[in-house]
């Protein structure tokens, strides 16, 4: 049986950069990263829409709004001293029509009291800066970038192979005991890794691989799936970088927009639906356990109950083309079916509280030999080194 002081569960950009981190705080620690898939960056990372997050929307004094505005400036130093494309490309947050001021006032105020700075503009600047863009107003946050988060964390992943890190892929986690002073990981092939002690980054399974472990947590992991088009070659035009909406405040989304991606083209989107699988990107990927037991949690019902106007447009928009170009227009009139091509999709892994609510901050739960990161949605990968930093501190304060 292997033996390491320390086993990180899941392959992300938050375990691996948690990973990368320890190790170069402690170059003696044995430490693998243990992730179900083939390679680093396979579902929540590698599915990211890519956006360096200024960290305007996040309530003042939270885990998002602190890790958020140091994570960005951690991950554009990681990415110049690694050579990585990234591109401080400046977002608008448009209002298009006077209903939205006032919230889009609050976003402002928001923004300030995070530190990010912004500017406010009328129509004629927005059309400036993205003349197919339609709006009374906008902010412009001129801090908000982009990047490829996969190639991140494959580079994350490389330098901490090279300081003698371990790196097991296609070890799914099935059971985990206690074994001494230590922690046993199985999977279903027989394999076997005994760790002194262990992180829990599983993302998506962040609950499960908690109870798994004798953890306690009334939270669970509700799927969601955001589905993307893209602005078809000769059209992206339409976008120069980033276009937002104002968010809606009774929808814990933020809507469908526009992002100019760093290896090209634009993504319009997401959607959010209900995923019927953990790791259910089309409609037709349904796992019975995952879909019944979030149909039986009564989180998951109440937050149904309260939203289920909003879900059912949603559900219309990812069933219809024609519905998906409607709400897109709001932002960009000019634009038609034919401009749509379309693209990928991803799932997020929200944690859902028994009273129906979306947690809305990074949780970060240390326990007996264990840390588990149990929510960590975007702005996660913007964030992920700052994450990394406080998940550092917890191992150490455990040990």
């Amino acid at each position: 049986m292997e033996r390491f002081d320390l086993a990180i569960i899941g392959g992300g950009i938050v375990g691996v950069a948690a990973a990368l981190t320890l190790k170069q705080r402690h170059r003696e620690l044995r430490i693998c990263v243990v992730e179900t898939e083939g390679r680093v960056a396979a579902h929540q990372t590698g599915h990211n829409s890519g956006v360096l997050h200024s960290g305007i929307y996040y309530k003042p004094g939270s885990d998002k709004s602190r890790h958020c505005r140091v994570g960005k400036e951690m991950m554009e130093a990681f990415c110049d001293e690694h050579h990585i494309a990234w591109d401080r490309c400046g977002k608008v947050v448009v209002a298009t029509n006077a209903s939205e001021l006032e919230r889009l006032e609050r976003i402002a105020e928001r923004a300030s009291a995070n530190g990010v700075f912004f500017d406010k503009i009328d129509r004629q600047a927005l059309k400036e800066l993205e003349p197919a863009a339609a709006g009374v107003a906008a902010l412009h946050v001129p801090g908000t970038g982009i990047v490829n988060y996969r190639a991140v964390c494959e580079k994350m992943a490389e330098l901490f192979r090279d300081m003698k890190g371990e790196l097991r892929l296609g070890f799914k986690v099935s059971r985990i005991e206690a074994a001494g002073s230590g922690v046993e990981l199985k999977d279903p092939s027989g394999q076997k890794i005994l760790c002194g002690g262990m992180i829990n980054c599983a993302g998506l399974y962040s609950d499960r691989v908690c109870r798994m472990a004798g953890g306690h947590t009334d939270l669970k992991v509700v799927p969601f799936r955001g589905e993307y088009y893209e602005l078809a070659p000769g059209r992206e035009q339409l976008c120069r970088n980033l276009i937002y909406p104002v968010p809606d405040p009774s929808f814990p989304f933020l809507g469908v927009h526009f992002t100019r991606m760093i290896d090209g083209g634009v993504e319009c989107g997401p959607n959010a639906v209900f995923a019927l699988s953990r790791t259910g990107y089309r409609w037709t990927q349904i796992q019975a356990n995952d879909l019944m037991e979030n149909l039986a949690f009564s989180g998951f019902q109440k937050l149904a109950a309260r939203h289920w106007k909003m879900g059912l447009a949603e559900m219309h928009r990812s069933l219809s083309k024609r519905a998906f170009v409607r709400a897109l227009q709001h932002l960009i009139p000019s634009i038609q079916s034919s401009d749509l091509i379309p693209g990928r999709a991803g799932v997020r892994a929200q944690a859902v509280t028994p009273a129906g609510e979306l947690y809305d901050d990074f949780l970060i739960v240390p326990s007996h030999r264990a840390i588990h990161v149990l929510n960590a949605p975007s702005p996660a990968a913007t964030s992920s080194l700052a994450i990394a930093q406080q998940i550092a501190d917890s191992y150490e304060a455990l040990h």
